[in-house]
């Protein structure tokens, strides 16, 4: 995908689908046992469920809205020099209406953000490269930022 000649590169391939238009919306693709009904994020690349053990998995796009399940507010880079992204920046996990829990960024007023709280998918940069090109990756951002 391009933007401006330059590329739009997703930081993790296979974790949630890019819109290839605006009326579009990002969403979180996942596993689901057609065995027992477990759901897992992220997908599966084999089709064995850890829960039942059978070799029943299909991939499946899970909802775009959650709830805050924790977070917190990180105000320096992690050592090793991996992390690319914007320092400060808030981290936590967001349950999924369908029993999934999802590590997640979060973006918006980190000073809003609340247990409980609604949130919706969304697609953002997280660096770009020498070249120009956006580095983008999920997270989760407050249903009443957005409106």
């Amino acid at each position: 995908m391009t933007k401006e000649g330059k590329m739009i590169i997703p930081l993790t391939e296979g974790l949630y689908t890019l819109p290839s238009s605006p009326y579009e919306k990002p969403q979180l693709i996942g596993s689901k046992c057609i065995n027992c009904e477990e759901l897992f994020f992220p997908k599966k690349e084999k089709r064995l469920c850890i829960h039942c053990q059978q070799m029943t998995l299909e991939e499946v796009k899970l909802s775009r809205q959650g709830k805050i399940a924790s977070f917190t507010i990180v105000l320096q880079p992690p050592a090793g020099g991996f992390y690319h992204g914007p320092v400060p920046y808030a981290y936590g996990y967001v349950d999924l209406p369908e029993g999934v829990r999802v590590e997640t960024q979060f973006t918006g007023d980190f000073n809003a953000l609340e247990i409980g709280g609604d949130v919706e998918l969304v697609i953002e940069k997280l660096y770009e490269d020498a070249e120009g090109n956006e580095f983008v990756t999920y997270k989760f951002k407050l249903l009443k930022e957005q409106e």
